[in-house]
């Protein structure tokens, strides 16, 4: 993983489309132990072996490179949260959010200084996050169909009330872990019954599937 100690490595030749994803790799790999307003311009330039005026030929601006970083970290979250359509519909969902804890937590400090820190209140960066939580949201809804829920505004409403609560309550959890992993996960993914659905789709669906103690089956993410 990239650091402030990593030997700067030998400049090779490559094209621009493989020096621009060089350079944002080593951002995103930076992320893992430092907040996004702490990842140099001059270490991620001394490790890709290149000048710092380069890398400005790539990016218009230490923004412009954050940027890209953050674009680059939220398309790696929605591949490892992808939902493996393979599993049944609650195994999806518990899979998909246990996915979701691990990466944050692999990226702890991305993940807290990205939804809490300076770069929240970024109009690009919020866009960003903004787009994530879409698809994450749209990735619920397409698979409500599988439990005979009809998608609404409503229920659309309701799943991304309960994004918003899965990140919230990952933070807390975070920042003081006073419970487990699998209670975390069983925590968010119990949530998603109790804001999105009706008592009768509820009751529908703690026969759908393994329920664990204190929580509810759930559709798919």
């Amino acid at each position: 993983m990239a650091g402030v100690n990593t030997p700067a490595v030998k400049r090779t030749r490559m094209s621009p489309e493989e020096r621009r994803a060089q350079l944002i790799e080593l951002g995103t790999e930076m992320l893992a132990d430092r907040p996004l307003d702490q990842v140099s311009v001059e270490d991620i330039a001394d490790q890709a072996g290149v000048s710092r005026g380069l890398l400005f030929h790539y990016f218009s601006s230490k923004q412009d490179f954050h940027l890209a970083i953050v674009r680059e970290a939220s398309k790696t979250m929605l591949e490892r949260t992808a939902p493996d359509l393979s599993l049944g519909p609650y195994e999806i969902l518990r899979d998909s959010i246990a996915n979701y804890v691990d990466y944050v937590t692999e990226n702890r400090e991305t993940f807290i200084s990205l939804l809490r820190g300076s770069a929240s209140g970024d109009p690009e960066m919020r866009m960003v996050f903004e787009q994530t939580r879409t698809t994450m949201a749209e990735r619920t809804v397409a698979n409500l169909y599988k439990l005979e829920v009809e998608a609404s505004p409503t229920t659309e409403l309701a799943v991304r009330g309960w994004i918003a609560f899965v990140e919230e309550a990952t933070i807390s959890w975070l920042r003081e872990p006073k419970i487990s992993r699998d209670e975390l996960i069983d925590l968010n993914v119990g949530a998603l019954p109790a804001v999105a659905l009706a008592p009768a789709m509820i009751a529908s669906l703690l026969g759908a599937g393994s329920v664990p103690s204190g929580a509810g089956s759930v559709p798919s993410a």
